[in-house]
This record gives structure tokens, C-alpha cells and sequence, in this order.
């Protein structure tokens, strides 16, 4: 008998294998097209296909199953334009992995990144950040104020000032330098997000779902820090919280602190919220928008 068993599983091994490996990728296909909205399309057209095939098999339906099998090649083009979008991103994605990415932050730029969205979340202004990876994002850079400014504290603190001309729209930082600001990015239209999350941060998982790019959002009404990469969204960061987790995504690392020197060509900001910069501040805090 346990010979028979060993016979019967070395000449099947095979099968079984197909048998995991279809299961696995039916399974993250559907955690990936879930809430797209190409879902209610491909649900509708697997039910017209199961039917039709069900049907011609138990009745014999010849000729309604010749159609099936001759169309099932049409089907797989029509299904590849129809899932363009959600194909294209998913095979960046997978290209974005950081076993594949090419890309690693500088030191310095994460320091200044951490440095301004911490000053951006005590002063509570709202702000969206993008930063450019392998993928290009000069399409999107298109849309705002082109800067090709050196990154500092300062001027993200000028750029997001709430009096600003240029704090609607996102910035894009690229090589450690901010190459736009008040850009317009796409929003996601995933319909299983949390209904709370607010314009910036839909158009921040938007970034990440058309690129690799890292995006940070700072809510406007609470100050809370939220990363959205790989067409996820990470949310209520603190200061430390948040200093270690991007430095985990953009350096692949733990963060370390820079020595004196590397930073003394730096002005600390007064991180207060006591007297803010805006006078009419107190009242923007009780507006209901949720950003």
C-alpha cells in the first residue's frame, strides 16, 4: 500500500504543482482586480462564459459550444484591453519590487523629507509629496510649476505655507532636488477605500498606483503623517514612527541619525504649535474638511 502511495504521488507530482500554482494566482488575481473597477467586468463576462460553457455541455449543445471555444481566443485579447490599466499597473508593481529597484535614496534627502514633513505635521499644513523612483513621473510634473530647487526645510515650509500660491497640488522630489510643486496627480478609484480619506490622500495612493514613487501626505485638519506606496496607504504616523518607516521603504534600512557637521548648514524651525504663523489658524482648525 505505501508503495502504491509513493507510485501514485511520484507520477502525479506534476498535477499537483499546476494544481498550487493556478490556485495561487487565481487567488492574488482576485485580491488584486478586488474594488477595481474592472472587477464588475470580469465577474460579468467569467458568468456569461461558465454559463454558456455549462449549459452546452449538459444539453450538448453543439454549436453554442464551437461558439464558446472559438471565442475564448477573442475573449484573452479583449480581456488584455479591457484590463490595460489595472495589467499595466500591476506588472509595474511587480517591477517596482525592491528586490528589482535600482533606486536608493540619498541619506541627506530622507533627513531633509523627515525634517520638513515633521515641521509640515506640527504646524498642521497640509501637504503631498512624491518621491520619484525608478518610474518616471515628469508626465505629472507637467501639470504644476516647474522648481528645479535644492530640497531644504525651508521651502517645503514656504511651498505648503496655507497662504501660499503654490500649496494645492503636490510636490515631486526627484534626485534630491524638488522638481515641481502644485502638481496635479491622478486619484484612485478603488472602491474599497475608507470613505474618510480625503482628496490628497486618494491622489496620493493614485501616484503610487500609475508609478513606484513614495508618496507622504500630511492631513491639513489633524496634522497626521500618511505613506502611500505600492498602492497601499500607511496612516497616523508619529515623527519617530514615520522617520523609521520611510527610511525602511526609500533606504532599505534603518534610520541613522546625521553627526553635527552634516548638519550644520541647517536651520532648526521652531516646532510649536503655540503661535502659529497663520493668524486666522485656530479658526481653519474647526473647518470639517477632511483632507
Amino acid at each position: 500500500m505505501k508503495f502504491e502511495l509513493i507510485k501514485m504521488w511520484l507520477g502525479n507530482w506534476r498535477s499537483a504543482i499546476e494544481i498550487v500554482l493556478l490556485s495561487v494566482g487565481i487567488y492574488y488575481g482576485y485580491l488584486y482586480f478586488r474594488g477595481t473597477r474592472g472587477a464588475k467586468v470580469l465577474t460579468g463576462l467569467a458568468i456569461v462564459f461558465l454559463t454558456l460553457t455549462l449549459i452546452s455541455q449538459l444539453l450538448n449543445l453543439v454549436v453554442i459550444g464551437w461558439i464558446v471555444r472559438s471565442f475564448s481566443v477573442f475573449l484573452a485579447v479583449a480581456l488584455v484591453v479591457i484590463f490595460q490599466p489595472e495589467l499595466r499597473r500591476g506588472l509595474a508593481e511587480l517591477g517596482g519590487h525592491p528586490i528589482f529597484s535600482l533606486t536608493s535614496e540619498k541619506r541627506e534627502t530622507v533627513h531633509d523629507v523627515v525634517e520638513a514633513v515633521t515641521q509640515l505635521a506640527h504646524k498642521q499644513f497640509g501637504a503631498l509629496i512624491a518621491i520619484e523612483r525608478d518610474t518616471s513621473i515628469r508626465v505629472y510634473e507637467e501639470t504644476g510649476v516647474v522648481l528645479d530647487a535644492e530640497l531644504s526645510i525651508e521651502l517645503m515650509l514656504t511651498i505648503f505655507h496655507p497662504k501660499a500660491a503654490l500649496h494645492d497640488g503636490g510636490v515631486i522630489v526627484r534626485n534630491g532636488r524638488i522638481a515641481a510643486a502644485a502638481c496635479i496627480f491622478p486619484v484612485s478609484q478603488r472602491e474599497t477605500l475608507d470613505r474618510s480619506l480625503g482628496l490628497r490622500h486618494r491622489a496620493g495612493l493614485g501616484i503610487t498606483e500609475e508609478s513606484d514613487a513614495v508618496a507622504v501626505v500630511i492631513s491639513e485638519e489633524t496634522g497626521a503623517i500618511s505613506i502611500c506606496h505600492r498602492r497601499r496607504i500607511e496612516r497616523n504616523f508619529t515623527p519617530e514612527t514615520f522617520r523609521k518607516r520611510i527610511s525602511e521603504i526609500l533606504l532599505q534600512g534603518p534610520y541613522e541619525e546625521e553627526t553635527s557637521e552634516q548638519l550644520a548648514r541647517e536651520v532648526d524651525l521652531p516646532a510649536t504649535r503655540d503661535h502659529p504663523l497663520v493668524p486666522d489658524q485656530e479658526k481653519r482648525r474647526d473647518d470639517a474638511v477632511v483632507v
